[in-house]
């Protein structure tokens, strides 16, 4: 693309999926309160707009869906589907999942994320290649969503396909939004109707049972529709994000062979090293919202009615934010990434894609210090929300 082309972004064109940082930056510094014209939607850039907007939940609403397919569509959302909520709802239906996330079961899981990694790597030994992906990135992140709410082994990779299909586009549209084909709940129905005769002490059990205070007052436990909408959630947000971040620390590392090489010598600098990951490389690098009244932004109005894009794979390498920002940095302490998000809607699952991300680099590095990617046989998945690898080749010694 010519950089002295008017400046223009579309999040369903794949030319931009693929690399999107020159042109997120052009956003930044040439329209940062952007428009795009022919799918009707404006879009903030920089991480101090898009911070605003994701602490002003008045103003920049989730309710309609954070996805701008879903958004545009106006589509009946499911009361519990929690990424698709304000407060105060969502802070009544957000409580019920905290228990999900506590730092001590985040804790106690460590071991059995350990040991399915372990049972996923373990057999490679003595390959001189395998796929990252299918190995372990599209593997991982539902078993141990199924060891949280004890979604039964044989029953994880139909749920897994069958999200993973939801999502997937064609090169310059959107996602399927009729009626069923996004907020659809039933892969998990037979086990939650078993679970309720055959009660346990995983989550699913809890959730079942759990009293709560609802929006209107009336002290209940969750219906069955409720609990379903709950788990696809989990499962769903879960499973996808977790493993692009699997891929994008097997890319990323392998585009920085000197820092993988200290984070082999001292695996103490891990954590950071995924921290700095997800900022080079949000999963998830942009999110939809509602504007729920007139503002003004950067000199320019936007009409009540409108859709936002926030850009959060932008903010986090926002130059004004952090130095040399797309640079890999596995000491970098500038400030926090974004792409989490932050105010209300924080991810609860920030703490575990932690863990995963951390198991997962940890087993590579003791394994394989070093490796190679086949960008020939490499391929991103094509979605419209989502950003990462449908197939990430690794060569290794």
């Amino acid at each position: 693309m010519n950089p002295d082309d008017e400046v223009y972004w579309d999040p369903f064109d794949a030319r931009f999926a693929a690399d999107p940082w020159p042109i997120f930056r052009r956003l930044r510094e040439e329209a940062p309160l952007y428009y795009n014209e022919k799918h009707d939607f404006y879009a903030i850039s920089r991480a101090d707009d898009v911070e605003r907007a994701l602490m002003d939940w008045q103003t920049f609403s989730s309710s309609r869906g954070i996805i701008l397919e879903i958004l545009k569509a106006n589509l009946d959302i499911p009361s519990g589907t929690l990424l698709f909520e304000d407060p105060p709802i969502h802070d009544i239906h957000r409580k019920l999942l905290v228990r999900v996330f506590t730092p001590r079961r985040i804790n106690e899981l460590e071991s059995q994320v350990r040991r399915f990694c372990v049972s996923c790597l373990d057999p490679l030994a003595g390959r001189t290649g395998f796929d990252l992906i299918e190995e372990l990135g599209a593997q991982m992140p539902m078993r141990v969503i199924g060891m949280l709410l004890g979604i039964p082994d044989a029953d994880q990779p139909a749920f897994r396909d069958k999200a993973d299909t939801k999502l997937r586009t064609e090169d310059g549209g959107g996602m399927d939004v009729s009626e069923g084909a996004i907020i659809s709940h039933e892969a998990l129905g037979d086990y939650v109707d078993w679970r309720a005769k055959n009660p346990s002490h995983d989550l699913m059990t809890e959730l079942l049972n759990a009293e709560f205070t609802d929006e209107h007052g009336e002290t209940r436990t969750l219906t069955r529709a409720e609990v379903l909408t709950y788990v696809t959630v989990l499962a769903g947000a879960g499973n996808e994000t977790t493993g692009r971040l699997i891929g994008w620390m097997g890319a990323v590392l392998a585009r920085f062979p000197d820092q993988r090489a200290e984070l082999a010598a001292d695996p103490s600098l891990i954590p950071g090293a995924v921290e700095e990951i997800l900022r080079l490389e949000a999963p998830g690098p942009f999110t939809a919202r509602y504007v729920t009244k007139d503002i003004e932004l950067h000199g320019q109005k936007v009409p009540e009615g409108s859709a936002m894009m926030v850009l959060l794979g932008s903010a986090n390498r926002d130059e004004r934010r952090y130095p040399d920002p797309d640079r890999l940095d596995i000491r970098r302490r500038t400030g926090l990434h974004l792409t989490f998000a932050m105010g209300p809607h924080y991810c609860l699952g920030a703490a575990l894609a932690r863990l995963e991300g951390r198991v997962a680099l940890e087993e590579l590095l003791t394994r394989w210090p070093t490796w190679d990617v086949d960008w020939d046989g490499a391929r991103m998945a094509p979605t419209s929300t989502v950003r990462g690898w449908e197939r990430l080749p690794l060569v290794v010694g």
